[in-house]
């Protein structure tokens, strides 16, 4: 009992921040994330009979994430709720000379605030595309859609975020 606790928690420990940051890039509110991230890795370790090794753990688990934040997404979404960052203004202070390092930071957190602002078809495939990694079918696969949607849904979102890229310049 004790070894299986401790494997659960090294799995845990190597997994846990790339799981939170998948959802919360989905679900955009890091308590939610949290959570998700914690039942996801519930549902893994109690449905861990079920894994067939036909992809990595890492991959697997991902595919559980990404279908609760999805799920949840889509229930919030039901219900109307505003996220409270989508009430409140934040306010950067940018002053004084930055390296190339900085802006090339810059310019990638201006890419993730412009994706924010997508419709939600959009936002997730790209997260899902570019930032995940996964392919067509996959995608297709996770948001129930066909293979020619999410082809056409994933180049429509590029090309919206490239709009919104232009105009904030």
């Amino acid at each position: 009992m004790a070894g299986k606790q401790s494997a659960q928690l090294e799995v845990y420990n190597r997994y846990y921040k790339a799981m939170f940051n998948t959802s919360l890039r989905i679900v955009k509110d890091t308590a939610q994330a949290e959570d998700i991230m914690q039942e996801s890795f519930l549902s893994a370790f109690t449905k861990l009979h079920t894994f067939k090794g036909e992809v990595t753990f890492g991959s697997w688990l991902k595919r559980i994430v990404i279908n609760n934040s999805i799920h949840q997404y889509r229930k919030q979404q039901k219900k109307n709720e505003v996220a409270l960052d989508e009430v409140l203004y934040k306010v950067e202070d940018n002053e004084g000379i930055a390296s190339d390092h900085v802006f090339t930071e810059l310019k990638a957190q201006k890419v993730m605030e412009t994706m924010k602002d997508l419709k939600d078809n959009y936002r997730i495939s790209l997260t899902l595309h570019l930032i995940e990694g996964f392919d067509y079918d996959e995608i297709s696969e996770i948001m129930n859609i066909s293979y020619a949607n999410c082809r056409t849904t994933v180049s429509r979102a590029k090309e919206s975020l490239r709009k919104k890229l232009t105009l904030a310049i």
